[in-house]
């Protein structure tokens, strides 16, 4: 079962959560919390995944993202927002989310994002806002973390796409028929020579580059 805690100051969207992620069966909803008692609950649940709502009323969604990268070993994050274009996307992808998820999204996606996110995969909702990736995508240029792309060795390189599709480090392994262990290496080779601190910024990073022939984001 993948242990999930959500944060949200709102009881509606944290009771439609924990609703919707119960009914899929393998995904147990061990806490729902607001942004005052959520790094009390993490603390206490060691979920492997938080659904943390971006922008709440009695305490900063970031200052709660930062506060859980500091625990031992760091649950995987991914902010919640009811906006497409939240400025602050930016900041928490550099903040070490694994990513972001519109609070409309459809039952069966949602399931399947939380899946993904606990196999150590990426999640950026498809209705992200170009305007906020490109952004995002200009500062990582303009801190020189996309030359730092040709520093790759093609293995590295085919990596680094795989990652920006989103595929946990079995999938990866199975795709390039190599260990998990030896995926693990790449990655951590990979976020070294980039100079970034997550999956999420590297595969940002890797659509900047070019690597990405469809565009994706």
């Amino acid at each position: 079962m993948i242990r999930v805690v959500v944060v949200d100051d709102e009881e509606l969207v944290r009771s439609g959560f924990r609703l919707i992620l119960q009914a899929a069966g393998d995904i147990d909803v061990v806490a729902t919390a607001t942004g005052a008692q959520a790094v009390r609950e993490v603390s206490l649940q060691r979920p492997d995944v938080v659904l943390l709502d971006i922008r709440m009323p009695d305490v900063d969604g970031l200052t709660i993202l930062r506060e859980l990268q500091r625990l031992t070993p760091p649950p995987t994050v991914a902010m919640l927002t009811t906006f497409d274009s939240d400025e602050y996307i930016s900041t928490a992808l550099r903040s070490g989310a694994a990513g972001f998820i519109l609070k409309d999204t459809g039952p069966d996606q949602l399931a399947q994002m939380v899946r993904t996110l606990a196999a150590g995969g990426v999640v950026l909702s498809s209705k992200v806002s170009r305007t906020v990736v490109d952004g995002y995508l200009g500062s990582a240029a303009d801190s020189g973390a996309v030359t730092q792309v040709e520093q790759l060795t093609e293995r590295e390189r085919a990596v680094l796409v795989l990652i920006a599709e989103g595929l946990s480090n079995s999938d990866i392994g199975v795709r390039i028929h190599v260990s998990v262990g030896t995926v693990k290496d790449h990655v951590s080779a990979i976020l070294t020579k980039l100079g970034v601190g997550s999956r999420v910024q590297a595969a940002l990073v890797a659509e900047r580059a070019g690597l990405l022939a469809d565009g994706r984001s």
